[in-house]
């Protein structure tokens, strides 16, 4: 494997490892009821696009045409808007193991999107592949994840709706826009992508900013939110690109499901699951199908 593959497959992974504990820091602030999903919307897109755009005054310039700036602003609606919003939004909507099962089918849309996108084929090494890795993380799912993590009441039909458009957008986002990415630098792609989402993000999110109560903001809840705007936004997606220009849109997306790996290992650390020879044989799936899938030609 070259260098560029193993870049990126740690950028790849770093992402999703970094959206795992976001997750649990998303269901956190949401249960605390002090800051909404609007406004912490509004505050991620406000702090990465002024992030990125303060790194590319150190780098340097490179201009985008016209046209990629077109596809940069459709780009940004499918592959950071519509995830982010209705992620943040259904999540305080559903039960844990819902949104869990939802996330899990991010990797078969995205083999599907980019079948019909870019013409990557579905080899039956790369569907064994999907198809190993989500059973072992629907195994994790139900033997760990509900435990203790149900919302009473359950999901609503509504949640349920907008979870299914969070992992429909990501992963026509990841099928569609490689070619796109690869001409220019994460940097530069990503500047773009985040101000045409803060354009989107301020009239939605500048009341429920104005609203928030900052006396009810606890030192667990700013770290928490600083978290999911340095870490989870700005850090993530500027691995995502690094590994979308190395990698095959599934391979990609294959990653994710490191996500409940990560949720299973913060509940056995912290006592409220506890390791078993299922869960063992579960994430030996996950990791299994990921490298079926990297063997596959079509991975290439």
């Amino acid at each position: 494997m070259d260098d560029k593959k193993v870049t990126g497959h740690l950028a790849s992974a770093g992402a999703y490892i970094i959206f795992g504990l976001n997750i649990v820091f998303c269901k956190d602030i949401a249960n605390a009821s002090v800051i909404s999903p609007e406004a912490l919307f509004g505050i991620r897109m406000v702090c990465a696009a002024a992030l990125f755009w303060a790194l590319s005054l150190f780098l340097p310039k490179e201009k985008m045409s016209r046209k990629d700036l077109a596809l940069t602003a459709a780009a940004a609606m499918i592959g950071l808007v519509t995830p982010q919003y209705t992620f943040l939004k259904g999540i305080t909507m559903t039960t844990s193991i819902e949104s869990s099962i939802l996330g899990s089918l991010g990797p078969v849309f995205t083999m599907i999107f980019a079948a019909i996108f870019l013409k990557e084929p579905i080899s039956g090494k790369k569907a064994l592949g999907v198809g190993m890795s989500l059973a072992g993380v629907l195994i994790l799912i139900f033997g760990s994840m509900a435990i203790g993590s149900q919302r009473t009441g359950g999901s609503s039909p509504a949640g349920i709706a907008l979870l299914l458009m969070n992992s429909l957008s990501f992963a026509l986002y990841l099928g569609i826009f490689r070619p796109l990415i690869r001409k220019y630098s994460v940097v530069t792609f990503m500047k773009w992508m985040f101000l045409f989402c803060l354009m989107v993000a301020l009239p939605v999110s500048l009341g429920p900013v104005m609203a928030i109560d900052c006396s009810q903001l606890s030192p667990k809840l700013l770290g928490e939110t600083a978290y999911l705007v340095f870490f989870a936004t700005f850090v993530a997606y500027f691995l995502i690109p690094i590994g979308q220009q190395r990698l095959r849109p599934t391979l990609v997306s294959m990653y994710s499901y490191l996500q409940p790996v990560i949720a299973v290992a913060i509940s056995i650390l912290s006592g409220i699951d506890r390791l078993s020879p299922m869960k063992v044989a579960a994430i030996i799936l996950v990791f299994t199908g990921v490298a079926v899938v990297n063997k596959s030609r079509s991975a290439q």
